[in-house]
């Protein structure tokens, strides 16, 4: 989150950019969206997070523009981890991440369920995290349930049976992270190129420095 910040100070945006997104989307529910707390930079949590879109997220949701063995390199999780855990719905490391979802399943939801990979850069991983948080009963819904953030959602609950397991402490963390997964789906070299972006705004603002410097140096006998 430091680094964020930092960026956010320095270049005025990205972060505002997401908050933008995120206050526009919020339109849709009810109020402004409250801040999500998942860093890019957590490599543990994005691994959890990716855990958790395989379990949960990747029956109906795919990750098209995500390849397995990208994401076990950026994640740094192993191959035989990876094989094992990860990949249920192909056996080939170079293969995107696709749903097992039927082409027909738009008769089960109104709607075929949409690929996720841009989810992140499209509403902001405040809007996810908000997303997810936000299911109530709903008795008039197909699924018995609606969505405070996104009314008349076709998206069932898939979450419900954490509720009774996890503290609530622990379900924010686990919303958290899948929320941070799908930022990093959204945009792989985001870490790098945040980390990257400062670097060279740093290097920018020494290298005036040192240019107001020699300038003053060099019109120093005219004034």
């Amino acid at each position: 989150m430091h680094k964020q910040w930092i960026l956010m100070a320095l270049l005025g945006t990205g972060i505002g950019a997401s908050s933008m997104a995120g206050s526009a989307w919020a339109q849709e529910g009810e109020g402004t969206l409250p801040r999500s707390r998942a860093d890019i930079d957590d490599i543990q949590s994005l691994q959890r997070g990716a855990r958790n879109f395989m379990n949960y997220c990747s029956g109906c949701h795919s990750l098209k523009y995500l390849r397995y063995n990208r994401m076990a390199k950026d994640l740094e999780i192993t191959p035989s981890e990876l094989e094992a855990n990860l990949m249920f719905t192909s056996n080939m490391p170079f293969d995107t991440i696709n749903s097992s979802m039927p082409a027909d399943a738009e008769g089960w939801f109104g709607k075929q369920p949409p690929d996720l990979s841009l989810i992140a850069r499209a509403r902001s991983v405040d809007y996810i995290e908000a997303y997810l948080k936000g299911f109530y009963v709903d008795k008039t819904r197909p699924w018995g349930v609606n969505n405070k953030v996104l009314p008349g959602t076709s998206m069932p609950f898939v979450l419900a049976d954490l509720q009774g397991r996890l503290t609530p402490e622990e379900y924010d963390r686990f919303v958290r992270d899948t929320a941070n997964f799908l930022d990093y789906a959204g945009e792989p070299v985001k870490a790098k190129r945040q980390s990257l972006g400062i670097f060279v705004t740093l290097f920018l603002l020494v290298f005036f420095g040192f240019a107001y410097m020699l300038k003053k140096e060099y019109w120093k006998d005219v004034h």
